[in-house]
């Protein structure tokens, strides 16, 4: 393991106003970096390149413009944030968001919201739960923030899960749907799941409707308490129809990879505290299981002479696709920073520190801006499944989740700061 520039740590960088204003700096960088050129005046949101100029449709591995519905919400959520910190002309890029949801992603005649939008229809028609699962997570920001469109958006989203994606026999959802909604297969992803459980949790925060909350619970004990737990807590991603792992599936290298994603133990190790402290802290198996998690990501995914965490595993635990994404170190900044939030222990702080020295070495990228999606084995910039400069959701939340209390999403976390500003 590298030596650490401060050892032992005797303070918590979160606490030293210096680190923080460096962490609300990168913050600022990345609004910046991307309110420049993200808006496509044909609606939605460009991609960008890596020197953050909108890209033609069909740049790197997509065949069609991009426009994806993961990518759309996600940019709501981000500038939603920005406007609850009070950035000038956030709330125009959060209305032109809204507006292309409702309008282009949304199915007007069978309900839902379709995967991918063209400039002459959609692009792919489909109906996926993680597509989904972010609607709710953009909607939910939007009522924090106080957008006139967030309620119906809200209310529509929730039916559309509810009616056709939840499956209350295994507590959780189905994955993906035609456009009329018949089903493509028999698939279930962990992935999906898991960011409706964030979701779900940012709904109950915004609205105070327990229902949100015991669907997340019930998600979070399917994936973690029976899954994880029975894998020696590495987390199983691709599943049956009945909810039985399925080891041998190998889809999407972005969204369905081989093996197991450890990066996603991480996020879930954050959500899993999260979900403990909206719940009043009775599930005692929650705080217990965030750190199980932790620790098995942190042990096997970590190169110890390199750094970095590996994108996915081998179902033994060593490294599959060695390349490191800047994901995975934005969602163990935040689970860090829980944990030693919550817990203390000297060595939360000492991975805080770890992985926001690899990151700010490797990511940040300091000639551009914005942030490298990735970089090989040898730690030099790559490309494939990602390319140029990605959404800010994972790296915004890497900067702003430290600077808050450890008890809720970031746009509890300021609304709550705002509150407090206004008393």
């Amino acid at each position: 393991m590298p030596a650490l520039a401060i050892d032992p740590p005797t303070s918590k960088w979160a606490k030293l106003p210096s680190h923080r204003a460096w962490l609300l700096q990168q913050a600022d960088g990345l609004f910046a970096f991307f309110e420049r050129r993200i808006v496509n005046p044909l609606g939605g949101f460009y991609d960008l390149d890596d020197e953050g100029r909108p890209t033609a449709p069909g740049y790197g591995a997509g065949g069609f413009p991009a426009r994806y519905l993961f990518a759309t919400t996600r940019i709501v959520h981000a500038f939603a944030i920005a406007h609850l910190m009070g950035r000038p002309g956030a709330d125009a890029i959060v209305d032109h968001g809204m507006e292309f949801l409702w309008k282009a992603h949304r199915d007007s005649h069978n309900g839902g919201y379709f995967w991918g939008v063209g400039y002459d229809g959609q692009s792919d028609a489909t109906k996926q739960a993680y597509g989904h699962a972010f609607v709710l997570l953009a909607a939910s920001s939007a009522k924090v923030a106080s957008h006139p469109d967030a309620d119906r958006l809200l209310a529509d989203v929730t039916n559309i899960i509810l009616e056709r994606f939840w499956d209350e026999r295994y507590g959780a959802v189905a994955e993906e749907f035609t456009a009329d909604w018949r089903p493509l297969d028999d698939y279930r992803g962990q992935n999906s799941n898991m960011h409706l459980t964030e979701s779900l949790m940012a709904a109950f925060e915004a609205t105070g409707e327990a229902t949100y909350l015991r669907m997340a619970e019930r998600i979070a004990d399917l994936l973690i308490r029976r899954h994880a737990a029975a894998n020696a807590w590495r987390l199983p991603e691709h599943f049956t129809s009945s909810w039985d792992v399925n080891k041998a599936y190998d889809g999407s290298p972005m969204f369905r990879p081989f093996g197991t994603t450890p990066g996603h133990s991480l996020e879930w190790s954050r959500l899993l505290l999260q979900l403990w402290e909206l719940g009043g802290r009775k599930l005692e198996w929650l705080p217990q299981s965030a750190k199980s998690l932790f620790a098995r990501a942190t042990s096997d995914a970590w190169d110890t002479r390199k750094g970095g965490f590996y994108y996915t595993l081998e179902w033994d635990g060593k490294p599959r696709i060695r390349d490191r994404y800047w994901w995975p170190c934005c969602e163990g900044i935040g689970a860090a920073a829980f944990l030693n939030a919550i817990d203390g222990a000297s060595t939360y702080e000492e991975w805080y520190r770890r992985i926001w020295s690899f990151t700010a070495r490797c990511f940040i990228d300091r000639d551009n801006g914005g942030w490298r999606a990735q970089v090989d084995d040898d730690l030099r910039p790559n490309a494939d499944p990602f390319f140029g400069k990605v959404d800010i959701y994972h790296s915004l939340q890497a900067c702003l989740i430290p600077t808050l209390p450890a008890t809720g999403s970031v746009t509890k976390g300021l609304a709550d700061l705002l509150r407090g500003a206004a008393g």
